[in-house]
């Protein structure tokens, strides 16, 4: 019976994925557990081994496609003359269980779409024509209840495709609330004491789709998209400020954490561990800072502008020699694959959400200096030593009573893509360490 080789899903950010390479040719033998294909996720290349032992009889999918996660990539058969239809197989394929690697049909259930007051209001955007929309994905739209002004779109030329509609209401169904009229996009995964992962400015938590496969093993890891990012909600205030960040945060932590943040989603870290500290289980503080400089600022100023007028793909290629190493930069391979999951993260926050956030950044600043020696929490600082933008990570690991500080030689800002692995470990080790009571 052939046996088929799947799209999978690499943390619970992953949606989709691009085939960058076949490293059997149809025919050839392959053996349980030998790499076949190399595919490439948000800012990661990863390999996929096969399932079985046998011979490659057929590819569905070419290099350089991208499909959702659960889609049938190829056939192993036992033996190379085995009797065999590709039609067949795919007609009767059966993505599995937790996968749906088609848009669901026009007769299929509605799915829950939570806060309804916010879909008649994106309804009537939609009906003023202010984003290009296929007639599947406005058909589909109107049938759930929603509009597309919030929903980004994969199709040519950004177009907002019926995929993109059916994934936007799966995700607003898995909202939580966490304060009068708003409710936060929270992806969870796996069982056990909590992880919760908090990204840096102008990001969600794809930037720890690496570390949240490692943790998911033994934790529940919950990442946490801060207000205006994807699907969280978006409310008109005039900053998102840092403590309020941490209030959320709190509202969603329903034991002691383990908590992981990067860069202002360390600032919003610091915060929690400061006003809720009965919260906190342990920190990880990522590339911190406690005060924005010149360079921070002017950096963060210039990506809320530039996100209102330039492509993401434009803007990735903007922020790319901030947020990494020569190392990176220099290699063309692996430039072009993190800018590319840079560009699709950078098109799930609209410039009003950076504006908002960088207000409650500056506002934010300076604020906490003296208030570090306070955390009680175990706490892991990582510092990046090619790192631009937040040149003071030494200094908060040394005023943090008993911190553990892990330096990444190198490795720029965005460490958690560029240095996945040492990151991860660095992570599990802590919460080990912590969860033995020998942290300290």
């Amino acid at each position: 019976m052939p046996i088929a080789v799947a799209m999978p899903k690499l943390g619970m950010t992953m949606e989709e994925g691009m085939v960058v390479e076949w490293r059997t040719a149809i025919g050839d033998p392959v053996t349980a557990g030998e790499v076949v294909v190399v595919i490439e996720t948000d800012k990661a290349a990863n390999d996929l081994e096969a399932p079985a032992s046998g011979v490659l009889r057929h590819v569905y999918v070419a290099v350089d496609e991208t499909v959702p996660c659960g889609t049938l990539l190829a056939a192993i058969t036992a033996e190379a003359d085995e009797e065999f239809d590709a039609d067949a197989f795919l007609a009767a394929y059966a993505p599995p269980v937790g996968f749906e690697s088609r848009p669901p049909d026009a007769g299929a259930a509605a799915p829950s779409v939570a806060r309804p007051q916010v879909a008649a209001a994106e309804a009537a955007r939609l009906a003023r024509g202010a984003v290009p929309v296929t007639p599947a994905a406005r058909a589909l739209a109107r049938r759930l209840g929603i509009g597309t002004s919030g929903i980004s779109g994969s199709g040519p030329g950004g177009r907002v495709v019926r995929a993109d509609v059916a994934a936007w209401a799966e995700r607003r169904a898995r909202l939580r609330p966490v304060a009068e009229g708003v409710a936060l996009d929270v992806p969870t995964e796996g069982a056990g004491d909590p992880v919760v992962l908090l990204p840096g400015f102008g990001s969600d938590v794809s930037v720890f789709a690496q570390q949240t496969a490692a943790l998911t093993a033994r934790h529940r890891v919950l990442g946490v998209n801060p207000r205006g990012v994807a699907g969280s909600d978006a409310p008109a205030d005039a900053g998102y400020g840092v403590d309020q960040a941490a209030r959320d945060v709190a509202a969603l932590i329903d034991a002691p954490a383990h908590v992981v943040g990067a860069s202002l989603g360390a600032a919003v870290a610091i915060e929690l561990a400061l006003t809720a500290p009965d919260k906190v289980r342990s920190l990880t503080l990522v590339t911190p800072f406690v005060e924005a400089d010149a360079r921070l600022h002017a950096v963060c100023e210039s990506w809320a502008r530039l996100a209102g007028e330039v492509p993401s793909t434009s803007l990735a290629s903007v922020l790319m020699p901030w947020m990494f190493s020569p190392d990176v930069l220099a290699d063309d391979h692996v430039r072009r694959r993190i800018q590319r999951g840079l560009a699709a993260t950078l098109a799930r926050v609209p410039a009003a959400t950076l504006e908002r956030t960088l207000a409650g950044l500056a506002a934010w600043s300076g604020t906490r200096a003296g208030d570090l020696g306070r955390i009680a929490a175990p706490t892991l600082v990582v510092v990046a030593g090619g790192d631009l933008l937040t040149r003071d990570s030494a200094s908060v690991a040394s005023a943090i009573p008993g911190a553990r500080r892990v330096d990444i030689a190198g490795a720029g800002h965005a460490v958690t893509i560029e240095a996945p692995g040492a990151v991860s470990d660095a992570i599990a080790s802590h919460v080990a360490l912590v969860e033995k009571g020998s942290h300290r």
